[in-house]
């Protein structure tokens, strides 16, 4: 099963901040420089990368002097703007020195619960992708309040899996991998090395709290690798600290703990898309935009769309129906009702002239459409 590593063509890569700040000691930059090294050579093979990266707390405490972990909000909120700049400044130029742009960008959980947010979020990393840039992405500590808190980062690089679509996530921790046990505690632990991430008996392996830095433990991880498993990615939790760990993870070898999808990417992501969200209005569609989309797996453009129904914002679900009155399709839509209202049965060539902008070319594109 570690070919789902190797052949594994978008990664999202997430560092903890106890290996990002040498367990509290300021920003490890020859630790970051090693890792970029292996994270070019992935780029270099062909693969897109995104990095999620902690430490912006746990850097500005450093520089501040702090050190345990700071309870009230806006002091976190302070740590994590001052250890930032510190923290994108390293990963640039340690990209940099290899010829490689990076990206900061930051996010908070409203960004990914709003259906507009979420797809202008997933249009830009995915542009910065096409254009071969780097995204590091952290959570946006210095605006965010405990009710939208991601939590730990560990979930922020499962929903980034979600948002770019990527085939793996790969977790670098402090720990080797999830063991049958805490192996401080139980010299009888045993690393394991694959499971389905959906298995109720890892939730008692995984016990435990979160270091004395991160917000965020053994159960974190696993319930980060059960969400990156909605989408059909699959989750390797392995030790940051093993000499080149993500060149060896990606020429197969069995490091750390490997948990898998029930569900491939395309699959789970179309289930997802199916049932998870309340349908918003609906496009009337012609006969042979019907065709298009059901045999020819196409996207749907403004042409082959006749009428709208429905009150709906951009990244909202809606169904679309053909001239029979039956449901073929459902997905995320592009545009509002208003601009879908004035671009239906135009060709794309023209939406930007009608509009005055063009977000995308398709009203709904096919990787965000389910057939019925």
């Amino acid at each position: 099963m570690r070919e789902k590593v190797t052949n594994a063509r978008r990664w999202v890569v997430k560092i903890g901040s106890a290996l990002l700040t040498g367990d509290g000691r300021g920003l490890d930059q020859h630790a970051m420089r090693i890792w970029v090294e292996q994270l070019v050579a992935l780029r270099n093979s062909g693969a897109d990368l995104v990095l999620v990266s902690s430490g912006a707390v746990a850097a500005g405490m450093s520089r501040l002097g702090w050190v345990e972990r700071p309870k009230t909000i806006h002091e976190l909120q302070a740590a994590a703007a001052i250890g930032q700049m510190g923290l994108v400044q390293a990963w640039e130029s340690s990209f940099q020195a290899h010829g490689l742009a990076t990206a900061q960008v930051l996010l908070t959980h409203d960004d990914l619960s709003d259906r507009k947010r979420y797809l202008n979020a997933r249009s830009t990393l995915r542009a910065l992708l096409d254009l071969g840039v780097i995204p590091v992405v952290n959570e946006n500590d210095t605006v965010v309040t405990d009710e939208i808190r991601f939590g730990d980062n560990d979930t922020l690089g499962a929903l980034v899996t979600n948002l770019v679509e990527a085939d793996l996530l790969v977790i670098l921790t402090d720990r080797d991998g999830l063991y049958t046990a805490d192996p401080g505690r139980d010299p009888d632990a045993e690393l394991i090395a694959e499971a389905m991430a959906d298995d109720a008996r890892l939730d008692a392996m995984a016990g435990g709290s979160a270091g004395a830095l991160g917000r965020g433990g053994m159960l974190t991880k696993l319930r980060a690798a059960r969400l990156a498993a909605r989408s059909g990615a699959g989750t390797v939790i392995v030790g940051g600290r093993i000499e080149r760990v993500i060149d060896r993870l990606q020429a197969g070898e069995a490091l750390g703990t490997l948990l898998l999808p029930e569900k491939g990417l395309l699959a789970a992501r179309k289930q997802w898309l199916a049932g998870h969200l309340q349908i918003r209005g609906r496009l009337l569609v012609d006969a042979g935009a019907v065709r298009a989309l059901t045999s020819g797996r196409r996207s749907l453009l403004p042409v082959g769309v006749t009428a709208v129904e429905g009150s709906f914002r951009r990244g909202e679900m809606v169904a679309c129906v053909g001239p029979d009155g039956r449901e073929v399709a459902r997905g995320l839509v592009n545009y509002g009702i208003q601009d879908a209202q004035r671009i239906i049965g135009q060709p794309t060539e023209t939406i930007s002239s009608i509009l005055g902008y063009i977000d995308e070319p398709e009203l709904v594109h096919r990787d965000n459409l389910v057939l019925l």
